[in-house]
């Protein structure tokens, strides 16, 4: 049997400022945005090269909904974005504004820095050791 996670649903609250910092300062690709009628739209993207996990950005359609945005996980490290040149990948999100919230360290498991998106949602930017 083979397994994978396809898609992590992210609640937002607008889906285009949602877009275009994933776009924009992440770097990632968007790869589908369909209207789903009534508002409610069909929004996958996922990091550069990335093959089986991509995020679905689901907006918020309610209050409670809405108190969940940027805090998924209770202000803990929410997702780990593995790259294979935490330099590069570092330089280029910071140039391109995204907020880090503890700076470069070197880790048993790698070298690691956490930023939040723009709704606050706490990422590991990581290469992990061996990569």
């Amino acid at each position: 049997m083979r397994q994978h996670i396809g898609l992590i649903a992210l609640v937002v609250h607008d889906y285009d400022e949602a877009i275009g910092f994933y776009r924009d300062q992440l770097g990632f690709e968007l790869v589908e945005d369909t209207d789903m009628g009534g508002g409610k739209r069909w929004v996958v993207v996922r990091p550069m090269g990335a093959a089986e996990t991509s995020l679905l950005l689901a907006k918020a359609a309610d209050a409670r909904q809405s108190a969940t945005v940027g805090a998924q996980t209770g202000g803990r490290v929410f997702l780990f974005l593995n790259t294979d040149d935490f330099a590069r990948d570092y330089a280029a999100f910071t140039a391109r504004g995204v907020r880090f919230v503890r700076e470069p360290v070197e880790e048993p498991y790698g070298m690691v820095a956490v930023f939040e998106d723009l709704y606050g949602n706490r990422w590991d930017l990581i290469q992990p050791r061996g990569d």
